[in-house]
């Protein structure tokens, strides 16, 4: 990588599916001093040389039969060629500061283009450190990496281990969406550690439940659970399935503030309200209303403001200065705007309320319906459209979309002309 021109700041894309070569090309580009940019595989390709280009990627590190249909004129690194890895195996000199791009990750952006975060070392470093000190781990402990690379969770996943000693259980590709598979390889590695979006915490304890498998996670100490909100039901049903002998933490986010930027120990107590909690080291939350914070119990809009912050939004310095706003409160800081509604809960813990914009989380995965709508509009039969999200029986979120048309239109083909530029979750 530093032979082909890797410095501090550079994009290399990198686009496999879970595997040990995956996290080998992660720590292989932050060695060489450069940032990672994530591209799923099963991306249409649309979408992926938008990723490359939009970022100003110039390396690809892939698998030849994975880049066959993309078009891409840069530098093309097969990680699973043999030969790239009988080079010299000494450490390279570092040369990074904490200021530097350590990843960037793409969202559903409203325009119908993704938009990437881009996140930098000092970041990241806070993120994990604290990690560590809350939550340790050591080298006697096992994390499950089931997260798509492509979501921001997933960083913790792959680098936390490394720090301490411990060690990375690689779910097999597509194990994440199947309980069966999560729970014989927390059984067979001993996983002490892992992650859960509340959606699938909810399959996952019911497949413990009808199996009756507790038996083979005793080793599971700490489950993590971030990308929706978690309700008090999920918490009741989590301690009645594994007792107090395992640790649940709701953790909260967005992409542009580094993963996480607050935490809740959740302990069987009965309250139906689960918080967000309290923001993590380094960290400053903000519920405002007209740029004034609002008294306790009073809703407003969440603000983040600390060391966790993005750097901005790749090559979209309109969008990065809407979003990243001059702190009132610290002269020469940003502010990150959430978009979420909060209120402040008299023991100093934040709740969690809502959207204020056309943004949804399903299933973990953050999706702006204005791009699922311009993608529709797109159709040559359709005149106006409506996206929104709902929710069936189980309370489990779906996007539903209205469409005015002179013509019958097939459900099939209307999917199948989102997939040409549209990741599956979001359609």
């Amino acid at each position: 990588l530093r032979g082909n021109g890797v410095k501090t700041d550079s994009i290399v894309g990198i686009m496999v599916e879970r595997s040990l070569e995956m996290i080998v090309g992660i720590i292989g580009i932050l060695k060489a001093g450069g940032a990672y940019l994530p591209i799923d595989p099963n991306y249409p390709k649309e979408r992926i040389e938008y990723m490359l280009k939009d970022s100003g990627s110039n390396i690809l590190l892939s698998k030849s039969d994975l880049i066959e249909n993309i078009e891409f004129y840069g530098e093309f690194i097969d990680l699973y060629n043999e030969e790239i890895f009988k080079n010299n195996i000494t450490n390279l000199p570092r040369i990074n500061n904490s200021k530097d791009l350590a990843y960037i990750i793409y969202t559903s952006g409203t325009t119908g283009k993704p938009k990437g975060a881009m996140i930098e070392h000092r970041s990241l470093v806070n993120r994990l450190n604290w990690m560590q000190n809350k939550y340790p781990i050591s080298e006697k402990d096992t994390i499950l990496q089931k997260t798509t690379y492509t979501f921001d969770v997933s960083v913790w996943e792959i680098l936390w281990w490394a720090l301490v000693g411990a060690k990375v259980c690689m779910l097999s590709p597509n194990g994440e969406k199947d309980p069966r598979k999560i729970i014989e390889t927390i059984d067979k590695y001993k996983v002490t550690t892992m992650h859960f979006v509340p959606s699938m915490l909810n399959v996952f304890m019911y497949c413990v439940e009808e199996n009756r498998n507790n038996m083979g996670l005793s080793t599971l100490r700490q489950v993590f659970s971030s990308g929706e909100a978690l309700n008090f039901k999920q918490v009741e049903k989590f301690y009645k399935e594994f007792g107090n002998g395992k640790k649940l933490i709701n953790l909260y986010g967005p992409t542009e503030a580094t993963i996480d930027v607050s935490y809740f120990d959740c302990i069987n107590h009965g309250k139906r309200v689960i918080p967000i909690g309290k923001p993590i080291d380094n960290t400053k939350l903000y519920i405002l209303k007209n740029n004034e914070p609002v008294p306790v119990g009073v809703s407003g809009e969440l603000y983040i403001a600390g060391d966790g912050l993005a750097r901005g939004y790749v090559n979209r310095p309109e969008l990065t200065a809407e979003k990243f706003v001059d702190s009132p409160f610290e002269p020469g800081t940003k502010m990150y705007k959430t978009g979420d509604l909060a209120r402040w809960l008299p023991d100093g813990n934040v709740e969690f309320l809502g959207r204020i914009d056309n943004q949804v989380k399903i299933r973990g995965f953050r999706i702006e319906l204005g791009e699922i709508e311009n993608r529709l509009l797109q159709h040559e039969n359709i005149k106006e459209v409506a996206v929104l999200a709902k929710e069936n029986k189980d309370s489990e979120k779906y996007i539903c979309a209205y469409v005015v048309s002179e013509k019958n239109l097939e459900e099939l083909d209307l999917k199948s002309h989102l997939k040409e530029t549209l990741p599956e979750y979001m359609v």
